[in-house]
């Protein structure tokens, strides 16, 4: 039993310096930042230029697709970093599987390309 908590030690190092320098950090951050900031710091548009149109206008679609598209590629990317690491001990059912997924991914975004999805002009 003091073998297997011992396996957890660099856990719970780790995890007591995770929280030590959120701390110091927050602590920091308390000791250092401005109390009576600048007026014209704090507006709402420190950019430098007007708002020149409706906050409650409507976007386009195509931040929206994008945005979908870029989180399906993403997450079935992801899936590829587990078979890379166990790609010695996979058999033959698991790398066709693997290339039948990559088939499938290939065609979503020939689609996607071909319908225009990723163009902005």
């Amino acid at each position: 039993m003091d073998e297997l908590l011992r396996e957890y030690l660099p856990i719970l190092i780790f995890l007591a310096l995770a929280v030590a320098l959120g701390i110091v950090l927050i602590a920091a951050a308390l000791l250092i930042a401005v109390r009576h900031p600048d007026a014209e710091k704090i507006s709402a548009y420190e950019c430098g230029f007007n708002a020149f149109d409706d906050a409650r206008m409507k976007f386009d679609v195509r931040f929206y697709l994008v945005s979908i598209l870029f989180i399906i590629f993403d997450l079935e990317v992801a899936f590829l970093f587990p078979w890379a690491a166990a790609f010695q001990d996979i058999s033959m059912v698991g790398f066709w599987s693997m290339m039948v997924f990559l088939g499938v991914l290939t065609v979503g975004f020939a689609y996607e390309w071909k319908k225009g999805a990723l163009e902005w002009a």
